[in-house]
């Protein structure tokens, strides 16, 4: 990997240049919550000063501009006696997505795995995740962050860019021919050893500010010994089953497709929904009967899904830590209680 430095008064000028050809989505400051802090959300960003590059976190993950809640699949029209199919990938032209945290890249190459690396890939997702030139930006860990216990506080690749803030300078990671060549419009040095020490001291730095943290030590083996436990079932009687876990998660995938057909007849179309596996419904099939009807068993799935099903299908959690399905969360159930819980622990 190349390395690069260069003064911040730069970035503007990167950001001119690749605001020329691209159209640009960043963290955008949205308002405050009750308790006067800042929201943060990612939307498309027209002026480098809109951008909020010191941003905590956004309730709503980078996901949805690569796997949007709603989308058509394709579109029918009848002509004549024939139907005619229209498959629209919803893609105007090259976008910039300026300012990921390590846990948003690493939810991101999660669902490559799943989304562009099975037997049967998503054109749709590949099309956007393949049109996305990603800058990334470090962080400083919020209280509820876990990401450094799953390994996704760093990030090695999924990137164009990652920028880590040293000082007066920006610390640029390269992971991309692109990149590289974009750099070239600014004034950029190769990092000298004072550079290294001053960003190995951030890192070391932002290490210490991990408070939230979840024992993964054969975190598979556990739950599979205590899939029966009764923990999960005095989680799910305090659960909603509203699935707003799901919805501000950056790396649940489950949808459902459907059909409709125009009241006229002459048209119809395919659409993909996302949805979650804590819904009511979500193991319902024909004739009514539900596989998981308790709310205790949904929850227990989802977790096991995150923590065993993909690890032993990728050798990764699929959870990242970032502590949003927590923070959104209207009994407050969090992940590092719940998993301590299955361990006989408490926090």
């Amino acid at each position: 990997m190349l390395f690069r430095v260069f003064d911040k008064k730069e970035l503007k000028t990167l950001f001119t240049a690749l605001a020329a050809e691209n159209s640009i989505v960043g963290p955008l400051q949205t308002g405050l919550d009750r308790n006067g802090m800042p929201l943060y959300a990612f939307g498309p960003v027209s002026d480098f000063l809109q951008l909020s590059l010191n941003y905590s976190t956004t309730r709503l993950p980078a996901k949805r501009y690569f796997l949007p809640y709603r989308e058509d699949l394709a579109t029918f029209t009848l002509e004549g006696d024939d139907w005619r199919k229209n498959v629209a990938y919803n893609i105007d032209r090259p976008a910039v997505f300026f300012g990921l945290h390590a846990c948003d890249i690493n939810a991101l190459n999660k669902l490559d795995k799943v989304l562009m690396g099975s037997v049967y890939p998503m054109p749709y997702y590949a099309a956007k995740r393949k049109n996305m030139f990603i800058i990334g930006l470090g962080c400083d860990p919020q209280p509820f962050c876990f990401c450094r216990s799953m390994g996704a506080d760093t990030v090695t690749h999924g990137f164009d860019m990652f920028l880590t803030d040293i000082g007066e300078r920006y610390f640029a990671e390269l992971g991309s021919a692109t990149a590289y060549n974009f750099l070239q419009r600014i004034e950029t040095r190769a990092p000298v050893e004072a550079d290294h020490i001053q960003y190995m001291k951030v890192v070391a730095e932002k290490n210490r500010k991990f408070i939230a943290h979840v024992d993964t030590t054969d975190l598979t083996k556990i739950l599979d010994m205590e899939f029966q436990a009764p923990v999960w079932k005095e989680w799910g009687e305090k659960c909603l089953a509203c699935g707003t876990c799901a919805n501000v998660c950056p790396t649940c995938y489950c949808y459902g497709v459907e059909e409709t057909v125009n009241i006229d007849l002459k048209g119809a179309r395919k659409t993909k929904t996302l949805y979650s596996c804590n819904i009511i419904d979500f193991a319902e099939v024909a004739g009514g009967h539900n596989f998981r009807l308790d709310r205790s068993t949904r929850l227990k799935y989802r977790y096991y899904h995150k923590h065993r099903g993909f690890v032993e299908a990728y050798e990764e959690a699929l959870c990242v830590g970032c502590g949003r399905c927590g923070e959104a969360c209207l009994a407050d159930i969090t992940v590092p209680e719940v998993i301590a819980s299955v361990r006989g622990e408490e926090l």
